[in-house]
């Protein structure tokens, strides 16, 4: 079984090339189909309508991560992002409403744990409370919440309100949701947790090249960095347990 992730799209085709290259069994694409800087809105409306009809094909699995700059689109989500289209919100949050049940929060495979931004154990515990939570659910944990309850995963929503005073703009505090946290605390937040019992892949802060050694526990990479189509053009393929980079 092959499988494909991708990094953030922000409107680019490349994933066109990608799929027709690799022939995969699975796709997972990690979010962020819109708000480019250089890609007029049109076109990544209709590159993110091209990808929905891929998927709809049913020639290999397709996995549709949700990003914060699809988030910021949805219905009833009252706050906009840096790179938001005001001009087009009518338009993209018509065609994120028609595929609503295509999309998601989270994937689980096997011990692989695919969001835009990553999942911190102290998310969680704020969200459902320490210890009513399991490593092996967390996927559906966190998809459930989304459906139920979309607004949980609004920019600082989980912080402790105490902090808020100090809340980064950026998204690096550790009790972000997974379309918010940064890497460092991430990394921070799941240091005695969920580091030594999922490896996560997620996208959401641009890197140069898939950063692969971030943290390790013995000869496993822990986390995967892979927003990097709009600079190295790499991407990461997981076939028979082994990762493999390829690049565009």
């Amino acid at each position: 079984m092959k499988t494909i992730v991708l990094g953030d799209t922000h409107g680019r085709s490349f994933w066109k090339l990608i799929t027709h290259t690799e022939k995969p069994d699975r796709v997972i694409f990690i979010g962020d189909y819109f708000d480019s800087f250089d890609i007029p809105g049109p076109e990544q409306i209709q590159n993110f309508k091209e990808i929905i009809e891929y998927k709809r094909k049913g020639e290999c699995e397709v996995i549709l991560l949700i990003g914060n700059h699809d988030y910021h689109y949805m219905d009833g989500i009252d706050e906009q992002y840096s790179g938001y289209q005001p001009r087009l919100t009518s338009t993209i949050q018509f065609e994120l409403k028609d595929v609503y049940h295509d999309l998601q929060m989270a994937y689980q495979m096997g011990e692989y744990l695919f969001t835009h931004a990553g999942v911190s154990s102290k998310f969680m515990n704020s969200v459902f409370g320490k210890g009513e939570w399991k490593v092996e659910n967390i996927a559906e944990d966190i998809n459930t919440l989304f459906k139920y309850k979309p607004l949980t995963f609004m920019f600082g929503a989980a912080v402790d309100i105490k902090k808020m005073s100090w809340l980064d703009p950026y998204g690096d505090n550790t009790e972000q949701s997974p379309i918010w946290i940064r890497p460092r605390s991430l990394m921070s937040a799941n240091m005695d947790t969920l580091k030594n019992k999922v490896i996560q892949v997620v996208g959401h802060t641009e890197v140069s090249r898939i950063t692969d050694a971030i943290i390790k526990d013995g000869d496993k990479n822990r986390y995967w960095l892979i927003d990097c189509l709009g600079t190295s053009g790499q991407y990461m393929v997981i076939e028979d347990d082994k990762v493999s980079i390829n690049k565009i």
